[in-house]
C-alpha cells in the first residue's frame, strides 16, 4: 500500500468523537449567604416554589412576585382583575411591611398582566394603593402566570 493510501485509511478508521469520562460537578450550596436575610410572613401566601417571599440585601428589600392568593386558603381569590389586583397588592404590602419597609419606600415595581386590556383597571387600583407615591414601574403582558391568575406584582423597596 502506498504511504498516501495508508494515511487516508488511518483517517477513515479514526473515531469521529472522542469519548471522555463524565465530569462530576460540585453541587452548589442551597443556604442563604450570611449577608442576606429572608423575609417570611403568614399575612401573605407562602411561596409556592423554591423561593423566599422577600430577601433583604443591604438597604434594599427584594420582594418576589405576589399573586392574588388568599393567605389562609392558598386559593386564588374569586372575582376578575379588580379583586385579583387588590389581593396581589395586599399580599405585596404584607411582605413589604414584614421586611421592615413600607409602600412609600418602594423604589421599583413590575406588574405582570395576562392581558394589557386590564392595564387601565390595574392602574386605578395601583394608584389607589400607592397614593401620591409613584415608584418606577414596568408593566408587562405575559402568556401565562402561576395558577393562571390575571396579575402578579413584584417590587424593590428601600429599608432606609
Amino acid at each position: 500500500m502506498s504511504s498516501t493510501l495508508l494515511r487516508a485509511s488511518r483517517l477513515l478508521i479514526r473515531p469521529a468523537v472522542t469519548l471522555r469520562p463524565p465530569v462530576h460537578r460540585r453541587q452548589m450550596s442551597a443556604s442563604t449567604h450570611s449577608s442576606l436575610t429572608t423575609v417570611s410572613t403568614a399575612n401573605a401566601p407562602a411561596a409556592i416554589g423554591p423561593y423566599s417571599q422577600a430577601i433583604k440585601a443591604g438597604d434594599l428589600l427584594f420582594c418576589s412576585g405576589c399573586i392574588p392568593l388568599d393567605p389562609t386558603s392558598m386559593q386564588v381569590v374569586e372575582g376578575g382583575i379588580e379583586a385579583q389586583t387588590k389581593q396581589a397588592l395586599k399580599n405585596l404590602t404584607s411582605v413589604i411591611e414584614a421586611g421592615g419597609s413600607e409602600l412609600g419606600k418602594v423604589v421599583k415595581t413590575t406588574v405582570f398582566l395576562k392581558s394589557m386590556n386590564d392595564f387601565v383597571t390595574v392602574n386605578g387600583i395601583y394608584e389607589a394603593t400607592f397614593g401620591s407615591h409613584k415608584p418606577a414601574r414596568s408593566a408587562v403582558e405575559v402568556a401565562r402566570l402561576p395558577k393562571d391568575v390575571l396579575v402578579e406584582v413584584e417590587c424593590i423597596a428601600s429599608l432606609k
